[in-house]
């Protein structure tokens, strides 16, 4: 599907179609349909109706957000203390690994900050990149430039790069800046740190995120005919804990996590 957008060259229009498709807006029109259909076919109607609060009811649940996660997105465990501690033998023994966050958005303008910043995804696999790099000793790097729906912003590595050395005190030894989507952040990726002799990829990214990012790197690497494992370190990879019966009432937290299965399962098929 990617290639399509290449061919027809509507690349940009991807996070056009993506929000068209992705609820609620999908639901809204069934609503919407439901009502039009009230005078003529009056069944059909309410049908359309019922099915639409329904959906958008459900797809506002965190109940519904761990249920579709789990079936639909397989993310991977997060990284225990045991690969951690492999990890740290492996910087000890010199071996060419790479911590890698990939982006997740970043804000145009903070005026608190007065400058650029990035967003609370992007600054928790940032966090979580700088931890790690800390616990084992390995470089660390990230990936991120201009999404498709943004324009004339500072790219998003470079404002990690600020972050991570003024505020982390780590300097981040790779910065790709140029990516517009997981592809991309994939394909410039793998190429930067193949040229560096770098052989793992230690992938830190969101569990919803992480099965469309590690087979895009795996595809990235195979295309670049690159000797390049990756290793996946997921976070936000917990269930809700919330009470049984919290899970299965309408939430803002339950809404955006939905939303965020079914952009990746998009995104699959946009091969984006």
């Amino acid at each position: 599907m990617n290639s399509l957008f290449v061919l027809l060259g509507i690349e940009s229009w991807k996070p056009v179609l993506a929000a068209l498709l992705m609820p609620p807006v999908p639901l809204l029109l069934l609503v919407l349909v439901g009502a039009r259909l009230m005078l003529p076919r009056r069944g059909w109607g309410w049908l359309a109706i019922a099915t639409g609060v329904v959906l958008l009811w459900l797809m506002s649940c965190t109940g519904s957000a761990d249920l579709l996660t789990r079936t639909l997105l397989h993310p991977p465990p997060a990284l225990g203390t045991d690969r951690i501690a492999a990890l740290k033998a492996d910087a000890a023994a010199h071996r060419p690994i790479a911590i890698l966050a990939l982006g997740g958005g970043v804000e145009r303008y903070a005026p608190e900050y007065g400058t650029a910043d990035l967003s609370a995804y992007s600054l928790e696999r940032l966090r979580y990149a700088v931890w790690l790099a800390r616990r084992t000793g390995l470089p660390a790097g990230y990936s991120g430039g201009l999404g498709w729906a943004q324009q004339d912003a500072t790219p998003e590595a470079r404002v990690a790069a600020q972050i991570a050395a003024q505020e982390y005190g780590l300097p981040l030894r790779w910065v790709e800046e140029d990516s517009r989507d997981t592809r991309e952040n994939a394909g410039y990726s793998v190429a930067l740190l193949k040229r560096d002799g770098i052989h793992r990829i230690v992938l830190v990214t969101h569990g919803w995120h992480m099965p469309r990012a590690r087979r895009a790197f795996e595809e990235a690497a195979a295309a670049e005919h690159a000797d390049i494992t990756i290793e996946p370190a997921p976070i936000a990879v917990a269930p809700h804990t919330e009470r049984p019966v919290l899970r299965w009432i309408p939430s803002t937290y339950g809404f955006v996590d939905v939303r965020n299965v079914v952009h990746e399962l998009l995104g699959r098929w946009f091969g984006a």
